[in-house]
């Protein structure tokens, strides 16, 4: 059934508010969104502390519901002020929205469900469409790049790692007795493990002189191995920012205008059209 005006013009408006950041009254929407949120992971926290939850239970509670409700209703209102809803249901925000909204009604059929709450604070990266924060997606692109060209190298290096525990690993089953808690080649495979990545839980200790010897080494090599990784993103972060010419800085964008028909954002500043399905942008 095709859309009335008077329909058209009040899903418009809907969608301005909730979906974008650029006018006064989606502005003022997403900063109430986040204040809400902020509370909803603060009472989640207060309701884990088992005394304070024992004397206000009930306001937690209620609270809790009043939030629920809230979210409940800005999901739906998500869903039918744009033209194609499986769009923002099975987008990141989507999925999590709908997360951050069932937890309450799903402790009454499963219990302990109520955990994923802490899902709502997933919700806060909104606060970079409304703070502006996008100018730093430059960076963090170029990061990203960085991480994605040396993806072959930092797999290569944790295949060795992998196969250093291994080797050392069986050593110290070979060398230690049951008594010192390297009871089997896995067992002193995590030790190895935790020792070189300098965690040192102190769950199990060499207690021989020669095992001892081998910790000590396994402590200096793990010093070493933390740095590689680094080095290697830091080389190619570092090649990345070269490839720019003088002067030059990474293009960014700040329009936080989000498409009627699919939900998309992040389309260029002064974008007449979605980039992603193709309608008309207001």
């Amino acid at each position: 059934m095709k859309e009335q005006p008077g329909q058209s013009r009040w899903k418009a408006k809907l969608h301005e508010v909730i979906y974008e950041a650029d006018t006064p009254m989606g502005k003022w929407f997403d900063i109430i969104l986040l204040i809400v949120i902020i509370l909803s992971v603060v009472l989640v926290m207060l309701e884990s502390v088992k005394e304070f939850d024992a004397h206000y239970h009930d306001t937690l509670l209620a609270l809790e519901w009043a939030i629920t409700l809230f979210f409940t209703v800005e999901y739906i209102a998500r869903i039918i002020s744009i033209r194609k809803p499986a769009h923002y249901i099975f987008s990141f925000y989507g999925i999590i929205d709908f997360l951050a909204t069932i937890p309450l009604y799903l402790s009454y059929l499963v219990a302990g469900s109520q955990v994923l709450l802490a899902v709502r604070a997933l919700r806060l990266l909104r606060v970079f469409r409304i703070l502006k924060l996008v100018q730093f997606i430059g960076e963090a692109s170029q990061l990203r790049q960085a991480l994605r060209a040396s993806r072959t190298k930092i797999a290569v290096f944790i295949y060795a790692v992998l196969i250093l525990s291994v080797i050392l690993g069986t050593v110290m089953y070979l060398i230690e007795s049951d008594a010192s808690g390297f009871t089997s080649i896995p067992r002193s495979i995590y030790w190895t493990i935790v020792t070189l990545t300098t965690v040192g839980y102190g769950d199990i200790a060499p207690q021989t002189t020669i095992g001892q010897l081998i910790a000590t080494i396994v402590m200096i090599l793990g010093y070493g191995i933390i740095a590689v990784p680094t080095g290697i993103v830091t080389v190619e972060f570092a090649r990345q920012g070269g490839k720019k010419g003088p002067g030059q800085v990474t293009e960014v964008s700040l329009n936080t205008q989000a498409c009627h028909t699919c939900g998309s954002e992040g389309h260029r500043d002064g974008a007449r059209y979605c980039y992603n399905c193709g309608s008309a942008l207001d």
